[in-house]
């Protein structure tokens, strides 16, 4: 066992809010994503609000902007999921419910096993990675880092 789990976040701005009929494609896709994710090899935590889903979980005081965030064993887990399931089918109609970004809309980092991250320290690393791109604090799949050896007290 690891002394580190990976987490990840990623947030989108809807085209319209979630009531919307020209969302209700992604929104019946999200319990059989979230389903698919939870029965993945490698899956930990993800983040859930009120329901069974976390949309209605600010980011920021923007409505339209949805968050995900959740922990995984490994990249090659996450990977795995979000490329190599029917996730990436729905993953790839994002174009049609969500704006596009102008600036990075995910990004990845090590957390000390057990370790559930806040919206505020996912939002905290996607601001560095748009501000400094890969670093061992906030990367993304095409620039990984490794975990760090040790937990830092």
């Amino acid at each position: 066992m690891s002394d580190f789990e990976l987490a990840q976040i990623n947030i989108g701005r809807l085209i319209a809010p979630l009531d919307d009929p020209r969302i209700a494609e992604f929104v019946a896709g999200l319990a059989p994503m979230n389903a698919l994710a939870e029965s993945s090899e490698g899956f930990i935590w993800r983040l859930v609000g009120e329901g069974d889903d976390a949309t209605e979980v600010a980011y920021n005081d923007d409505p339209l902007i949805i968050v995900n965030m959740s922990v995984w064993t490994s990249h090659e887990a996450l990977r795995d999921y979000a490329y190599r399931t029917e996730h990436v089918e729905f993953f790839r109609k994002r174009q049609q419910w969500f704006h596009k970004h102008d600036q990075a809309g995910y990004c990845l980092w090590w957390v000390p096993a057990g370790h559930r991250p806040s919206v505020a320290e996912g939002r905290d690393r996607l601001e560095h990675y748009r501000k400094h791109g890969a670093t061992e604090h906030s990367f993304w799949f095409s620039q990984l880092f490794p975990a760090p050896t040790a937990v830092l007290a």
